[in-house]
């Protein structure tokens, strides 16, 4: 028989329903025994985010590296500069929309929130190295391997990076759900959870118009650049959206991206280079999504910021996406230590944005996809000048 399996967003929801409920009846010695775990698993998050970043990033530095060619680098260029785009229009509709969308008086402490019962305990597990030495370390090993190519050490950063993913599906990720469930059994308990819960709502409403607003964008931009209908170029795209939808992965989506891109009209030689590569490090979609929540928990908490501070952040995360593709949840994980180091983000806004970015991640992922398409007819045309029949 087959084994039924529950995915982590339906896992997420649940854990995000039973702590609401639960917060209204557990007594005091049980919600202090979660508060328990959270710590707990806080100090270990902690601990394993320097570790995923240095597993994550390396070998998808060489990766890159070991590419060559004028394609190579002008396909990457795209990818990114498009993902900073993302942020930054995601940024400015944030800083437009959200304070009215949240109340002036919201200032919520979700340390205060979430954290007011005590642990019966708590264990100190100190990262490593900080989050920005495990990022230069990264670069430092991922670009030597691809300047020196190196079999040896590119054969080892793969392994490691084995054992990252393998540690992050089976200790973090069924975690998340029990973690997620502390944080808002601890906010019904002090009385706040419905207050979080009605802003995430419209959130996630804005965040969705934004996505879709953000697919017109780059198929007017291919459609200018192709002399086509851009929503014609859209439209023969939608069974990969559709299909990203379903399985919430960029890389189980890559066969449907491939034949809805050829039928496009671009090349089988370029949409078979640029839809494969796009699917590693193009991911505009999740970056909007992080920006936007990581915009609306400053807000709700009265967190000073600006967008000098938003832009240095949006610049490394365009960066730090490039780990993210094949890992479950692997965007907000791999944003999860420049979220602590230059946004100031606690355990617990670390937990709802996970919470957030989770519940919406199959949409962000069929957004990065189905951009992809777009990526690949503005390559054809640059690289296979002159209309095509």
């Amino acid at each position: 028989m087959k084994k039924f399996h529950i995915g982590l967003l339906p896992r997420i929801l649940i854990a995000i329903v039973l702590g609401i409920l639960c917060g209204l009846f557990f007594p005091q010695g049980l919600v202090r025994g979660f508060a328990t775990f959270n710590s707990i698993f806080s100090n270990l998050l902690g601990f394993f985010i320097p570790i995923i970043i240095i597993g994550l990033v390396t070998p998808a530095i060489a990766d890159i590296g070991h590419g060559a060619g004028k394609l190579l680098v002008v396909t990457v260029l795209i990818a990114y500069l498009d993902t900073i785009f993302a942020g930054c229009v995601s940024y400015a509709t944030s800083v437009s929309l959200f304070p009215k969308l949240i109340p002036a008086n919201a200032g919520m402490d979700l340390a205060e929130m979430s954290g007011g019962v005590d642990p019966y305990f708590s264990i100190n597990i100190p990262p490593l190295m900080d989050v920005m030495t495990s990022l230069v370390l990264a670069f430092t090993i991922g670009l030597g391997i691809a300047f020196f190519k190196s079999p040896h050490l590119k054969e080892i950063a793969s392994e490691f990076k084995d054992i990252v993913v393998k540690a992050i599906e089976t200790v973090i990720i069924p975690l998340l759900p029990v973690y997620i469930f502390g944080i808002f059994l601890g906010m019904t308990h002090t009385g706040q959870a419905m207050r979080v819960i009605k802003v995430f709502i419209a959130i996630i409403g804005v965040i969705f118009v934004l996505h879709i607003l953000l697919l017109v964008f780059q198929y007017c931009i291919a459609g200018a650049v192709a002399k086509k209908n851009p929503f014609r170029l859209l439209g023969t795209m939608l069974p990969a959206y559709f299909t990203a939808l379903g399985t919430s992965s960029s890389a189980a989506t890559i066969p449907v991206t491939l034949k809805q891109t050829v039928a496009n009209g671009v090349s089988e030689e370029i949409a078979g280079f640029s839809v494969p590569l796009c699917a590693t490090i193009h991911l505009s979609g999740s970056t909007l999504k992080i920006v936007a929540c990581a915009v609306a928990l400053m807000l709700m908490q009265g967190m000073p910021f600006d967008f000098g501070m938003f832009l240095g952040f949006i610049l490394m995360l365009g960066i730090m996406m490039v780990a993210a593709p094949g890992v479950p949840g692997g965007a907000i994980m791999a944003a999860l230590g420049i979220l602590s180091s230059m946004l100031g983000f606690g355990q617990e806004e670390q937990a709802l944005m996970i919470a957030l970015y989770i519940t919406m991640d199959n949409f962000g992922t069929a957004c990065n996809v189905t951009g992809d398409g777009a990526i690949a007819i503005v390559l054809d045309r640059l690289f296979k000048p002159g209309p095509r029949q």
